[in-house]
């Protein structure tokens, strides 16, 4: 957890909404200089700092419409800081809660040093990481389609369909397999959302490779370098890490990776792990489905896996393995260097 330790001659705390804001700004003594809620308009919030613009620094809740405040500050030259929601809500708790009383205390935790940080995404890079998180959605969503269709088949005694589904022809095949008028009209249903979904799809992907050959084009190839780590997975983990040079440490990144558990201990004795769900759940799963792929076909990673199979479960083995594709990516993209397999295994 870090904190902001800047000091600053005032502080300005925003409880945001999507449709208002309640603005406290207290200065360095923690005098109330200004304390009103205003509707979600720059023009409105831009009169209130204006006076202070130079000696102020904004700090807001990390929430899904932070994006505008953020830019709105970078444009007037104000600092910006946000705030990790989850550590925050362990910070400011309290019996009475209401858009006033949080505000206030955004402000004091920053004023204090008490002010959880989270990453501030760059923005020309932040549209196309939200699009490829709802290019993943979308996928997901196509998984269940296909799930629902080998259900049905189950559900009515019938053979199982041994067809890819992700292909043109092998979706027509189905639309004639349920005797049952309403029945097939139900698979029908799944095929026309998954016909569109795979034509949408091959778009948005392409467009994602250009995207990241503009933005990080040396991240993107090396990456690719990586047996087991594809377009889709280099992409992930290219938007999700954004600037590797946040990262001050190789251990840093592994946590915010989700790729290491934290003990819980308290008086010498261990209560299990903590925290996991700390971290960023996109690079879990890029590095989870990279150390799965790394295995196919590749014998030095396999000898390697069993070795670790003769100490720990496969599980576990497995997870050992995303930690090091996690540790060796982290490397690479800091030094540019491309993927060395003989090196990776010896490590």
């Amino acid at each position: 957890m870090n904190f902001y330790n800047n000091a600053h001659p005032y502080y300005c705390g925003i409880d945001l909404h999507a449709r208002s804001l309640y603005i406290c700004i207290i200065d360095q003594h923690g005098e109330i200089c200004l304390h009103k809620e205003i509707s979600a308009n720059p023009d409105k919030l831009n009169h209130i700092l204006e006076p202070y613009i130079g000696n102020i620094v904004v700090g807001v809740e990390c929430m899904h419409c932070w994006y505008w405040v953020s830019d709105f500050c970078h444009e007037i030259g104000v600092d910006f800081i946000l705030g990790h929601a989850l550590y925050m809500k362990a910070i400011h708790g309290g019996k009475a809660k209401n858009d006033r009383i949080d505000s206030f205390k955004i402000a004091s935790l920053m004023r204090g040093g008490n002010f959880p940080l989270a990453y501030v995404y760059p923005q020309k890079m932040r549209a196309t990481r939200d699009l490829l998180r709802r290019r993943m959605k979308i996928v997901r969503h196509g998984a269940h389609l296909k799930a629902h269709v080998a259900n049905t088949t189950t559900q009515y005694n019938l053979p199982p369909n041994k067809v890819n589904l992700k292909n043109i022809d092998a979706r027509e095949q189905i639309r004639t397999t349920f005797p049952d008028l309403v029945v097939q009209r139900n698979i029908d249903l799944d095929m026309a959302v998954l016909d569109c979904y795979a034509k949408e799809l091959s778009k948005i992907e392409w467009f994602l490779e250009q995207q990241a050959k503009q933005h990080n084009p040396i991240h993107f190839h090396l990456l690719r370098s990586i047996s087991g780590i594809g377009r889709i997975l280099a992409l992930t983990i290219i938007y999700e890490v954004g600037d590797i040079k946040r990262f001050e440490s190789v251990q840093k990144f592994a946590s915010y990776s989700r790729l290491v558990k934290c003990k819980a201990e308290s008086a010498g004795k261990i209560y299990g792990t903590n925290g996991n769900k700390i971290g960023n759940a996109h690079l879990k799963w890029a590095f989870s489905e990279a150390a799965v792929l790394h295995l196919r076909g590749n014998q030095k990673a396999q000898k390697y896996l069993q070795k670790l199979q003769r100490r720990m479960s496969k599980a576990k083995a497995l997870s050992v393995l995303a930690h090091k594709l996690g540790r060796c990516v982290y490397f690479m993209m800091k030094h540019e260097k491309v993927f060395d397999e003989s090196r990776f295994i010896a490590s």
